[in-house]
């Protein structure tokens, strides 16, 4: 078993991977010098951060009590100067988000998205059942570990169910900082009404990122926050993208020219299944969505016995593995890597 501690000796860094935080955090690809293997360290800048520096707080405190296969492990944190520091598994394919933009900007195979629902849903149970409202789930917060196994970060907006060691029907805090995750949130988080909301929130935002993986980007994308607020409120559900959903009458061309719908998009067909487990999780009545462990029952994932694994259904996308990252005793050679054009390592959304 590895040993990562707070001597800084011990991490040395080999190039950017992203940035998040809205900008004032970096992701880096980093060797652990003792045993040789390849990282992400993640520096948070403090002074930039300052008045959200509780978020960083509450990210890895709760980060570090949850231990689940299917949750991202923090190995270690510490701070250095003005920054604090985050060690963490290298997650070779990066977030859902980076595949989406790099690789399938149409959206993901179906079968590919069950794998990551699944993997996302056994998370989101094991939160769901300590306690915890995730408030922020999309798919720039869920990673591809080299085995494609789906991991969820992003705690940092998270919330407590239980208050005074008494479990709380509804809850009514609202997240003081939601500018990144508004298209996600569920109606009745997002009117902060008398009502509340409670876990079944983060089952919209499933819904939310089943369409984001299989459209290609989240629903209401580029759409003003004030129309985005005002459609969810009024009932709108967001559809999966196929032939089944979007109209089409005789003569209408969707091979190229000014029509912003590829061809692909409007000749595929998704499952009815995956439309109704899509359907389900954005009913704008949360009474009426599933818990996690309910919809992890639906016989949509019995499919995932007979699939291909996620790494060959994610092809052409490549892993960025410790074989292609450091294949050599010269850590000299470490500096080709700096030409990530080629291996598309650069993600500007591996938000964690």
């Amino acid at each position: 078993m590895i040993n990562y501690n707070i001597n800084i000796n011990d991490y040395k860094v080999v190039s950017p991977l992203s940035q998040c935080f809205e900008g004032k955090a970096a992701v880096y690809l980093a060797q652990h010098v003792p045993s040789g293997s390849m990282i992400a360290l993640k520096k948070f800048n403090m002074d930039a951060i300052r008045e959200d520096s509780y978020l960083v707080d509450v990210e890895i405190i709760l980060t570090r009590q949850l231990h689940h296969p299917n949750i991202l492990q923090y190995f270690i944190s510490f701070v250095q100067g003005p920054e604090v520091w985050v060690i963490s598994p290298l997650m070779a394919y990066g977030s859902c988000k980076d595949l989406l933009s790099q690789h399938f900007n149409d959206g993901l195979p179906e079968q590919a998205i069950i794998i990551i629902l699944r993997d996302l849903l056994e998370a989101l149970n094991y939160v769901h059942k300590k306690g915890f409202i995730h408030r922020a789930i999309r798919a720039s917060h869920i990673l591809i570990s080299p085995l494609g196994k789906a991991c969820l970060s992003g705690f940092r907006y998270s919330c407590p169910i239980i208050v005074n060691g008494k479990w709380q029907k509804t809850i009514h805090s609202f997240p003081s900082s939601t500018k990144p995750n508004l298209n996600w949130l569920s109606p009745e988080l997002l009117e902060q009404n008398l009502v509340g909301y409670n876990e079944k929130s983060d089952i919209y935002s499933v819904g939310m990122v089943i369409c984001e993986l299989a459209n290609g980007s989240e629903p209401f994308a580029g759409m003003s926050k004030t129309l985005m607020l005002t459609e969810k409120v009024r009932g709108c559900i967001p559809q999966l993208l196929d032939c089944t959903t979007i109209p089409r009458e005789e003569g209408d061309d969707f091979s190229g020219g000014d029509c912003d719908i590829s061809p692909k998009i409007v000749n595929r067909r998704f499952s009815d299944d995956l439309h109704k487990i899509a359907e389900i999780c954005l009913n704008q009545e949360s009474y009426y969505r599933p818990t996690a462990e309910q919809l992890l029952a639906d016989s949509i994932f019995k499919t995932i016995k007979k699939s291909m694994p996620l790494p060959d259904l994610l092809k052409p996308a490549l892993p960025l593995s410790d074989k292609v990252a450091y294949n050599t005793d010269d850590l000299e050679e470490l500096k080709s890597l700096n030409n990530f054009s080629s291996l598309e390592i650069y993600s500007c959304e591996w938000d964690f």
